[in-house]
């Protein structure tokens, strides 16, 4: 197969790899920018230093109408085309420059724009734009996970509010959010699909904490989150009342490859196979040979990703609309970035149990052990492994349910 860009295409490419050249911060360059909250964790820092760099970040990607690539035009965003996309996606993840805006822009925003009243639009998608108001999702809940149609926070109507009771889970970065955007259930007795509505809240409404949950990396990234007695204005309601669940899955006609997972995949076995290459590395990986044959078949399960999103992306710019194809490169990208993270403690043995990353005995700053605890939830997040084999099993080989 023939990847290579044509004449548009690398002139777009050269344009995004020159701002991100000459505008990314020092302190995001090589980094993970793929680790969700740098840039939201910067915006809020004490350090003057971190936080001239997300809002150095910010203005340069808002001078070429980056914030928001997908989009449309009329609203502030890039329009870009699924190629263009995929392109942009595939420099950031290369440069390891982070993304802007956090669930504002990249699924707020677009529901938004298609589900959302005149007056929403104008209230919420200019502060969206500009970074000043940080959203996060409140859909998963202790009992409705995979099958997150059994939520069951409620919210009853009084008047020209809504009263919510309820607990969300895995609510991420909730500490770094404004607003919130949450599935409430506002009708019981209806089909688990409908009873559903989208609601919007201001984080410091009264009744509303939220709780971390520390994760074995001993990192902050999930948050629970209970409501007592929260009042959230009728006029918050995304779409229809009783709706909410076809507003909630909304997907503009955005880049869906996971260029991003491999991109990173190369960048880690890129950055091992530097590293064992030192004297330092070769002192730390006992069993050279298998290190190099597991390290090799990372790296044809990377190149196997890449076709994977090329597939994909090549199907949107042909109008075509992916199903179980993005459930076959779900489902890929994340067993191999376990492979990799697992990969990467074994060539390092006893070393790989070191976490701290200031101890100097800890190969690649514990990069690799610390990938390893948050693999895990890889095969978890954003849709379970078995249902993705169930997507693909129904929709790609129709095959029957049950």
């Amino acid at each position: 197969m023939d990847w290579a860009d044509d004449s548009e295409q690398a002139a777009f490419r050269a344009r995004v790899r020159n701002v991100i050249t000459t505008s990314l911060p020092k302190r995001y360059s090589g980094g993970d920018g793929e680790e969700e909250g740098s840039w939201e964790r910067d915006r809020r820092s004490p350090v003057a230093e971190h936080k001239k760099a997300a809002e150095d970040w910010t203005k340069a990607l808002a001078q070429q109408g980056w914030i928001a690539p997908h989009w449309p035009k009329e609203y502030g965003g890039a329009g870009l085309s699924p190629m263009e996309q995929f392109i942009f996606k595939q420099e950031m993840a290369a440069s390891g420059a982070p993304s802007v805006g956090g669930q504002g822009v990249s699924q707020l925003g677009p529901t938004i724009i298609i589900h959302g009243t005149p007056e929403q639009k104008a209230e919420h998608l200019p502060k969206i734009l500009s970074g000043e108001v940080d959203w996060r999702q409140g859909y998963s809940e202790p009992g409705a996970g995979s099958d997150l149609a059994s939520l069951q926070t409620r919210a009853i109507r009084d008047g020209d509010e809504y009263v919510i009771n309820g607990q969300k889970i895995w609510t991420s970065l909730a500490h770094y959010a404004d607003w919130l955007y949450a599935l409430v259930r506002t009708d019981p007795d209806a089909p688990k699909h409908r009873g559903i509505s989208f609601l919007l809240m201001d984080k410091h409404t009264p009744g509303l904490s939220i709780r971390p949950l520390i994760d074995m990396s001993n990192r902050h990234h999930f948050n629970e989150t209970f409501f007592e007695d929260v009042r959230v204005p009728v006029r918050n309601r995304v779409g229809e009342e009783n709706r909410g669940w076809y507003v909630g899955m909304t997907l503009l006609d955005f880049e869906r490859s996971n260029i991003t997972g491999a991109v990173n995949g190369k960048r880690t076995l890129d950055r091992l196979s530097a590293y064992l290459k030192t004297n330092e590395g070769k002192a730390k990986s006992p069993g050279a040979k298998a290190n190099r044959l597991a390290i090799a078949d990372r790296y044809i399960e990377v190149d196997v990703m890449f076709n994977f999103s090329f597939r994909i992306i090549s199907m949107q710019t042909r109008g075509m609309v992916p199903n179980y194809e993005a459930s076959v490169s779900k489902l890929f990208n994340s067993e191999m970035s376990q492979k990799i993270a697992l990969t990467g403690t074994r060539v390092f043995g006893l070393y790989a149990n070191i976490y701290d990353a200031k101890d100097e005995r800890a190969p690649m700053e514990a990069s690799m052990s610390t990938s390893y605890l948050r693999s895990v939830s890889s095969t978890i997040a954003a849709g379970t492994s078995e249902i993705q084999r169930n997507i693909i099993a129904t929709r790609g080989l129709g095959l029957p349910r049950g």
